[in-house]
């Protein structure tokens, strides 16, 4: 499977008082470096999609997407940017905020499409994390082919990830490490 990550730091950050979530420093550097260095070995390529602070995601040295408009319609709206310019079949969302994220996310993804594609016979499965706090529905690995649906589902005016997931085929993946999909997005004077 040839996968293309896209790295998910397009929101207004309204949780950390309107900071740029990939930009806010945690141990020293960028929350998104973070998530980069961990997620970069485990794909073929990597996408950032952001809508503020352009330049300064680019110097990461991946291409850089914008959501199709300005609404910032959260992060099915970088999933559809990520799929529109991504060359692979399969696209891996992950948030620009975890930077504990599993090392064996995107092994652990495909294995379970591999498997339960082969008893379902579709080439429609998503793979979602799961751990013991709940799903990590931005945690997903998806097929490209589901961009038009997608389109359409954003279109209605629909954005909540878990709905759009739910009209598909898909798999729950469970990871025993907790910690690893901590969200830093609170205010990071805490974590710095």
């Amino acid at each position: 499977m040839q996968i293309t990550a896209v790295i998910l730091a397009g929101g207004r950050g309204t949780r950390m008082g309107g900071a740029d979530k990939g930009l806010v420093s945690y141990q020293g550097k960028p929350l998104v470096a973070h998530v980069l260095e961990r997620i970069q070995p485990q794909v073929d390529h990597v996408i950032i999609n952001a809508n503020r602070h352009l330049d300064q995601y680019q110097a990461f040295g991946v291409p850089v997407v914008t959501d199709d408009n300005d609404q910032f319609d959260g992060p099915l709206a970088g999933m559809q940017a990520g799929m529109r310019h991504a060359s692979t079949d399969w696209i891996l969302s992950v948030p620009c905020d975890s930077p504990l994220l599993p090392l064996d996310l995107v092994s652990r993804l495909c294995h379970a499409i591999r498997d339960a594609a082969a008893i379902n016979k579709t080439s429609t499965m998503l793979a979602i994390a799961r751990s013991a706090g709940g799903t990590h529905p931005v945690f997903c690995l998806m097929p490209r082919q589901l961009s038009a649906d997608l389109d359409a589902f954003l279109q209605q005016g629909q954005r909540r990830v878990s709905a759009w997931q739910a009209q598909h085929p898909h798999v729950f993946v469970s990871f025993e490490d907790e910690q690893a999909f901590t969200n830093i997005n609170h205010y990071p004077s805490h974590h710095d």
